[in-house]
């Protein structure tokens, strides 16, 4: 639904736009290097495609200058002709489809246009990994298809993989939620759609940012150039380093990107611990590592950890930083040298980690058109079936968050006029968010609505910030004209954004009033629907009986008033859940962003983060979402007892057994997992997909979570039918919590599995416990 109402050309007469455009601006994109038109530079050995590519590496680098090495270490990496190389730009971003945001991207001519798919945590809320993935393919299409037109690049600074930890954050919407394990499950999976899965060959270089403790922007005069996160070595494994992890490991991503802050004092970008010995040497990062933008030049200038310049390039290199977004690297590393801060060895082994992703990327394979992904152009842009997985992305983000007395979906036949009100009703570039590029076309809310019913719209505030009721009467005016009356209403950018905190979580300006006199007025159901990236305090609409239903749409994407309106009057059956809290107002009153504690503390009064942690009063729970159906689950097959077995040469008495918790690298890991076979029932009248979560409570301790996310799974289920779904929990991985030390222990004895009010026991023993040690 709704494709038809794009505002650009429709998606026939887009491609034959882009085609006719591409004729005009003239044929794809020349090679990078190693053009084989230029017999001088298409012999030397690091353009032979037979050669191996570190031998091809080594070959390149050692014909490089000092002067030639420097400047390459920044993202507007300088061409150098003599080698036939073309300069390089490094910067492009693709965190929900192609963006403009870098400037390695530029929309325009054969290009006007990438599809662009929902805000990441809107996605997020469909716990569907194959979704991620799908998207990340489509992503990359695109991405490729604008590289052989000369108008992107292939090295893409997504996905954000930070923890929403607090819900004021701005930047919370392009994360996948406050989960650890679910944002490093979506790392994982969109990472390998942008990726491809040709070997070590890449499509585009995706890079997971930023690393790490990097959650707050611009908070009551503490911005991100400033602050020093403290963080716990218990909180940085259990929660921070979780998705990062993830998504050098599982994900095999190609590149990190350091953060801007401190972590206990050390800048990221200068921290050889985070870079050089985590995430290259226990993770084994087989790509790059760079800096946020500007970073090394914020810890020089803004946090003055060094004297001297050369001194900051010198450190950020020797830490582990291959490729600077700035100058910084380029104006001071040479000198550096020269003064013997930095040897150029380690500038070469640089480079080699930035010029080996560039060949896994083909750029020095010459020709581009005839490599894999050459003949991808403009055709390949903004298509139908893009179009279509932005929408069907859009729809199993929404979370049906209330709905009493069914007041949803609604009826052809009895609300044949719809009232759609609110600042968001008739959004647009408000619904893909930021970090956004030009999208394909859009519907919004009142566009999808009206394609189903008769509407009658007003805005009723001018703008989400609501400042004064001139606009009320005319939309209680129009409530009671309507047989239903939808609002849409939440934030955008100009509230929650980059350096944009939110000062608190109600609905801005005097949108609750509005709501409220709708409601009053409204002679038939009112459905409250919310844009946001954060979590809002609506507990006056949750507990008011005028309004029967309250959708979370987030910001989703340039198809999101088709999604909205499709599960408004029940063509989709709503399945998403929430990936983060949404906590009451009071939660952050005497909360401050810059206290980074997860777990809470009694005696100073600290009420914890996320729902692993926080015992308190909520609006809506984490993993809340509701369905136009019931769905019953029984476990049908499940362990009750599971052998964790030590490593061999532990069994000799060396075993740490330690408050009845095994440490995991004691353990031999691999392939030791609980399987469960689970049938999900749908008892309902209507078709539905079930998203399941499965929790695990570990047992009691005081440093280990109320309970975790283990484990999640789609499953589509017809109305009245039955589907098992198999589901394997890697013990070492899920089951394990961190100690005070940051130590990652499994503990013995009974873990509680939670799926749905479902609840089973396992008792996890140890092999052999030997001789007790810490």
């Amino acid at each position: 639904m709704g494709i038809g109402s794009l505002t650009l050309p429709s998606p026939p007469q887009f491609i034959i736009l882009s085609l006719l455009l591409l004729c005009a601006f003239g044929e794809a994109v020349d090679p990078f290097a190693c053009d084989p038109k230029d017999a001088v530079t298409a012999g030397f050995p690091f353009c032979k495609v037979s050669m191996p590519m570190s031998d091809r590496v080594n070959d390149l680098v050692g014909r490089l200058t000092l002067q030639e090495k420097v400047r390459l270490l920044i993202n507007g990496a300088a061409p150098i002709p003599r080698l036939g190389i073309k300069g390089y730009e490094w910067w492009s971003e693709a965190l929900h489809g192609v963006s403009d945001v870098g400037p390695g991207t530029k929309f325009g001519g054969a290009f006007p246009g990438a599809t662009s798919f929902p805000q990441v945590i809107s996605t997020a809320a469909s716990f569907n990994a194959t979704l991620w993935e799908a998207i990340g393919r489509v992503v990359s299409d695109e991405a490729r298809a604008m590289y052989n037109g000369g108008s992107a690049g292939l090295t893409y600074w997504s996905p954000n993989v930070n923890i929403f930890r607090d819900p004021r954050w701005g930047r919370g919407q392009e994360t996948p939620g406050e989960d650890p394990v679910l944002a490093g499950t979506y790392a994982a999976y969109y990472v390998k759609g942008l990726q491809g899965n040709d070997g070590d060959r890449l499509k585009v270089a995706a890079c997971c940012k930023h690393f790490t403790a990097y959650d707050l922007d611009n908070w009551n005069g503490v911005d991100r150039f400033h602050f020093n996160a403290q963080v716990s070595k218990q909180d940085i494994e259990d929660t921070f380093d979780v998705p990062f992890k993830m998504c050098v490991q599982d994900g095999n991503v190609a590149s990190v990107m350091c953060s801007y802050n401190e972590v206990n004092g050390v800048p990221t970008c200068a921290d050889p611990n985070l870079l050089r010995n985590t995430v290259r040497g226990q993770w084994k990062l087989d790509g790059y590592i760079v800096s946020d933008c500007d970073s090394v030049g914020v810890f020089y200038n803004t946090q003055h950890y060094t004297t001297t310049p050369e001194q900051a390039a010198a450190d950020a290199i020797k830490a582990g930083l291959d490729l600077d977004c700035g100058p910084f690297l380029a104006q001071h590393s040479e000198d550096a040298v020269k003064q013997g801060l930095l040897n150029e060895v380690d500038i070469n082994n640089a480079l080699v980690n930035t010029l080996r992703v560039q060949m896994r990327l083909g750029m020095f394979d010459g020709e581009p058109s005839v490599q894999p992904f050459g003949k991808l152009g403009p055709k390949d842009v903004c298509t139908p079936s893009n179009q279509e997985l932005a929408l069907e992305a859009g729809r199993q983000g929404i979370v049906l968050l209330k709905n009493s007395g069914v007041s949803l979906p609604l009826s052809h036949r009895r609300h044949r006029t719809v009232a759609v009100i609110g600042p968001n009703s008739d959004a647009t570039v408000s619904m893909i968010g930021n970090y956004a590029g030009v999208a394909c076309g859009y519907t919004s809310p009142l566009q999808g609505i009206g394609s189903y019913v008769k509407t009658i719209h007003q805005l009723g505030c001018a703008n989400v910030a609501c400042r004064d009721d001139k606009l009320f009467s005319a939309a209680i005016d129009a409530a009671r004209q309507a047989d239903a009356t939808v609002l849409v209403m939440g934030l955008d950018q100009s509230i929650e954004a980059e350096f944009r905190d939110r000062r608190g979580l109600l609905l801005p300006g005097r949108q609750q009033e509005l709501v409220s006199k709708v409601a009053k007025a409204s002679k038939g159901p009112t459905v409250l629907v919310l844009m946001s990236g954060g979590p809002i305090d609506v507990s006056f609409a949750k507990n008011d009986p005028r309004i029967g239903a309250i959708l979370w749409a987030g910001y989703p994407g340039q198809a999101g008033g088709a999604a909205i309106a499709d599960v408004l009057y029940g063509t989709t059956n709503p399945g998403g859940k929430l990936p983060m809290t949404w906590y009451p107002q009071d939660y952050v009153s005497n909360l401050a962003m810059t206290d980074m504690a997860m777990r809470s503390s009694r005696h100073r009064n600290y009420p914890g983060r996320t729902y692993r942690f926080y015992k308190g009063p909520v609006v809506y729970p984490f993993g809340h979402g509701l369905s136009y159906t019931n769905f019953v689950h029984t476990i049908v097959n499940a362990p009750h007892v599971v052998t964790v077995p030590l490593d061999g040469h532990r069994r000799s008495g060396n075993a740490t057994v330690l408050g009845k918790a095994i440490k995991v690298n004691h353990a031999r890991c691999n392939k030791l997992s609980v399987g469960l076979q689970v049938s999900v029932k749908n008892t309902g009248s209507k078709d539905g997909t079930h998203t399941m979560l499965v929790f695990s409570t570990p047992p009691a301790g005081h440093w280990a979570p109320s309970k975790q996310l283990v484990a999640f799974a789609k499953v589509y289920v017809p109305a009245r039918s039955e589907q098992q779904v198999g589901i394997s929990i890697h013990v070492c991985k899920f089951l394990s919590v961190v100690d005070r030390s940051g130590v990652r222990r499994i503990p013995i004895g009974l873990h509680r599995i939670h799926i749905g009010d479902v609840k089973h026991s396992v008792s996890l023993e140890a092999a052999t416990l030997g001789v007790i040690k810490s």
